[in-house]
């Protein structure tokens, strides 16, 4: 016996629905887009599935037949889906493949690497000179206690170094620290805590209450040297420091020591090297100082100055780097430009 055909307001139904959502899928241009189309049009609060829920209030000998007809409509959407969705799918993958497309034929955009700053290089450089030659490298902090930087070098309550006006003084004031105004504090460390002989280098920053200008940085980097040990010399000084001076600025470099006076060496002189490479010809410029250890720095430190002796001396690696390569001013040392430190080569 033949099934009755569902009720023609009920095929409408279904048709119109379909038609719908078929509308839909096709206006859908990404899978996004279809996947909200699904949701309308097939999902469970979508037209189609509205008229499945309904079955149970029809007719069981008209039941079969409506469900058919809404199961056929159902099947129609859902082929429609499943097609839209390839196509849709295989071009955002051929537009993600375009996007990502890279031309191997092209040239490639370099970029320019980081580097080390010059002033890092040129402090490494001086170190090695002394690593070559038995010393070794020593540091300390650079907020430093007031003994170390001024009471065991030997520089009196009163001298002007102690001022306000050369120091950076921290507060409170009761703790005694300073930022230290030289690398020597590693010279009294290193005396109190290493075993004799000693022979150190210490590169490090320094804070000085200076105005910026075009021979002069309120904080710059000193490397310092200390020797301590049986029969040294000023002899032994100065081959130190010509050794130094010939490696930083060629062989026909020399130095010559004048008089001076510094409360941590005795006798002191102040350094100058024969550059012979200086724009408008060779000539003395002063490089730094140095001495003999005064014996009250040994004995503040535990060292016997009867027995033992010893050599200091300091200088900026700034004025190294200055008058090594005849640069006119220090703040382009410090002003952060590219075009200033690609001259020396950007070593990673």
């Amino acid at each position: 016996m033949p099934q009755p055909d569902a009720s023609p307001e009920l095929s409408a139904r279904v048709d119109a629905a379909v038609e719908a959502a078929l509308a839909a899928i096709d206006a859908a241009s990404t899978t996004a887009e279809l996947q909200a189309a699904k949701s309308a049009h097939n999902g469970q609060g979508s037209e189609l599935a509205g008229l499945n829920a309904s079955l149970r209030d029809i007719a069981p000998e008209e039941r079969k037949a409506a469900g058919q007809t809404i199961g056929a409509g159902r099947a129609r959407v859902a082929e429609a889906i499943a097609a839209r969705q390839g196509e849709l799918a295989a071009a955002e993958e051929a537009a993600q493949l375009e996007a990502e497309r890279v031309d191997v034929t092209a040239l490639p955009r370099l970029r320019a690497p980081g580097g080390r700053h010059p002033l890092s290089m040129l402090a490494d450089e001086m170190t090695d000179v002394f690593v070559g030659m038995g010393w070794e490298v020593a540091e300390g902090p650079e907020l430093e206690h007031e003994w170390y930087n001024f009471d065991a070098l030997n520089v009196d309550p009163d001298h002007p170094a102690r001022s306000e006006s050369d120091t950076f003084y921290v507060a409170p004031a009761e703790r005694h620290l300073v930022l230290r105004t030289q690398t020597s504090p590693v010279q009294a460390r290193s005396m109190l805590t290493r075993e004799l002989p000693i022979y150190i280098v210490a590169p490090g920053r320094v804070y000085r209450t200076d105005d910026i200008d075009a021979t002069h940085l309120p904080v710059f980097t000193q490397m310092e040297g200390l020797a301590i040990d049986k029969g040294l010399t000023m002899a032994h000084l100065r081959g130190t420091l010509e050794h130094l001076a010939r490696i930083m600025f060629g062989e026909e470099a020399k130095i010559r020591l004048r008089p001076n006076y510094f409360p941590f060496t005795e006798p002191s002189a102040e350094m100058d090297v024969w550059h012979p490479g200086m724009r408008g010809g060779p000539r003395w410029v002063e490089w730094g100082g140095c001495g003999m250890v005064n014996p009250n720095v040994l004995r503040a430190t535990g060292v016997d100055p009867e027995v033992y002796s010893g050599f200091a001396f300091g200088m900026g690696v700034e004025r190294t780097l200055q008058f090594r390569y005849q640069l006119d001013d220090m703040r382009d040392m410090i002003e952060g430009d590219v075009r200033f430190t690609e001259q020396f080569g950007m070593v990673i």
